[in-house]
This record gives structure tokens, sequence and C-alpha cells, in this order.
């Protein structure tokens, strides 16, 4: 077998605009990423941010607009076909076959990536025992449960032994305990040598499985790390909300904006949030505020740094769809 690549997966400024009735669409703009062999990585973004674009085109399913890529050594445009050779990929939506049943879904996988007869059929039980699926060897795709579902198409982009594993979203729509399952699953391949890449907009996720994360929004990577990385260097500020019975007292974001420590300041109808690097005595601070002009505080909190905070710092606060 050939040494590994000192990257399993690289990416230099990629972008991908879709072409659409309105003008251009930027989905992706300038992604940059450098995964070692054997690293369980995490794109985590809130959704729209342009993860999903992001694994298709190392995927080889969406064509970059610019930018180049490669999976270990082979470049996603120019050898794409070896590049498929090379992935195992799982999607957010059920992709098996549902005229096959699970034992099925993963020998034809293997007869389709060159395996005989006798090989596919033994590694469809290895995985089929490993995933713990074999009371549902014989059972529809479709009539699974959404975790048993999950871990089938996992076990079938394994099948070939890929070098690198794609997963996009893996947990959403999981109940915890298929959630935290799973999770103790994918630890268990990456203890065995497997490099793998995922989306999530999950920070726990993110948190227990990711070796190194990358913040993406907006088609861009916002800040990359380790946890203790980011929360040192990407903003991680401490996070105070107070939130007050009416409108907040007057002239309180000037007060804030010039207070030593203070990042950012966000005022709401009835709400102040404060980012801060410093925040001995903040948070009681804008509690004597609100008692000081008779405004009731009916609700007050203080977040340490954390990967949460991280993440509301570079990506805010507001609804995305």
């Amino acid at each position: 077998m050939p040494e590994p690549p000192e990257l399993a997966v690289h990416a230099t400024d990629l972008h991908k605009t879709y072409k659409s009735p309105g003008g251009d669409v930027p989905a992706v703009r300038g992604i940059g990423l450098a995964v070692p062999p054997g690293e369980f990585f995490g794109l985590l973004g809130p959704n729209g941010a342009g993860k999903s674009t992001t694994i298709g085109m190392l995927t080889t399913l969406v064509r970059p607009t610019s930018g180049a890529a490669s999976v270990w050594g082979h470049d996603v445009v120019g050898d794409s076909t070896e590049v498929k050779r090379r992935i195992g990929m799982v999607s957010q939506n059920n992709t098996l076959d549902s005229d096959l049943d699970a034992f099925e879904n993963l020998e034809f996988r293997g007869r389709y990536f060159g395996l005989g007869a006798r090989d596919a059929r033994r590694r469809a039980d290895e995985l089929l025992e490993l995933f713990g699926l074999t009371d549902r060897r014989k059972g529809n795709p479709f009539e699974m449960s959404g975790g048993q579902a999950k871990r089938l198409m996992i076990a079938r982009a394994l099948v070939h032994r890929p070098d690198v594993l794609f997963l996009d979203e893996p947990t959403a729509g999981l109940d915890p305990q298929n959630r935290v399952n799973l999770w103790d699953l994918l630890r268990g391949l990456q203890k065995e040598g497997q490099t793998i890449l995922l989306t999530t907009h999950y920070m726990e996720e993110a948190e227990v499985l990711c070796d190194r994360i990358a913040v993406v929004d907006h088609g861009r990577v916002l800040a990359q790390g380790t946890v203790p990385e980011l929360t040192a260097t990407a903003g991680a500020d401490t996070v105070v909300t107070v939130t007050y019975e009416g409108a907040p007292p007057a002239g309180l974001r000037e007060r804030l904006d010039g207070r030593d420590g203070v990042g950012k300041v966000e005022v709401t109808d009835g709400q102040v949030r404060v980012f801060a690097r410093e925040a001995d005595g903040l948070l009681g601070e804008l509690v004597a505020a609100g008692a000081g002009s008779g405004a009731v505080v009916t609700d007050a909190s203080q977040i340490r740094p954390s990967l949460e905070t991280v993440f509301l710092s570079l990506t805010g606060r507001e609804y995305r769809d």
C-alpha cells in the first residue's frame, strides 16, 4: 500500500457561485482546508453557511467555480475517478436502495467497487455486525428507524475501506440516544485510523468528535483550530445577557461601548447581550443599571468562553432558515 500523503484533504481558495435569473449567488467564497490522515475534522456552521456545498466539491459532486482541492493527493476535478475510489460519502438524506434489503445494499456496493462475490458477502456481514444491524439483515432500508438507516448508510460508505469518510450532517433528525450511539461508532472508526470529515450545526457534536473544527458562515472559514485554540483566539468572549421588562436603560450601549474589555454589544427589545474579554463585575453593573433606571430585570446569565460563545461571536444570533 502506498505511503499516505501529507494531507488527506486539501483545499485552497475554493469558490462556488451558482447562476440564477436574479444574478450570481455565491455559496462558497474562498474556503481553505488542510486535513492530515487520521484526523476527525469538522465544518461547523449555521444552515446556509456553505458546508454542504464544500463537501460536494471535495467529493466531486459539485464542480468548483475556482480554487483547487485534492483528496489523498488526487485533484477533485482532474482526477475525479480516483477520488471517488478513495472516499466514502454519507449525505443528509436516505440514499439507500429501497429495492434491496440491508445485506444486499452492502453486498452490491462491494461488487461495484470490485470485490469478488465471496469477499463482498463477507464484508457485508462484517459491517452489519459492526453497526449492530445483523438482526435487520433482510430488512427494507425504508422500514428502518432513522438511526438504523443512518448506520446502514455509513456502513455502505465503508464497504470499500475508503481513505476518507465524508459525513454531511450525520445525526440530523436523530433522537438523543441514537445520536450518542452514532458518536461512539464514529469515534471507534477514527481510533482504527479512519480519516473523517463531517459537517454539523450541533456544537456539542463538533466538540465531542472533532480533533479540529472550522467555523464556517457565508461561504467562508471564520476561524479554525482545536476547541482550546478557538476559545483562546477566535473572539471567545464571556457572554453576559440581561433581559429587562420593557426597554433596556437609556444610554447603556454607549456606556458599554466605552468599557475596557468589551468587544461587542447587542441591544434588542428588552435585552442586552455583551461579549467581553474582561467580564468581572459586568453582570452586576447591568443589573444595577436596570435598578437605577426603574427597568425590572427578568433574567440574567453569564456564559464563560466555550465553543458556543466562539460560534455566537463569529456568526451572530439571527435566525437561519
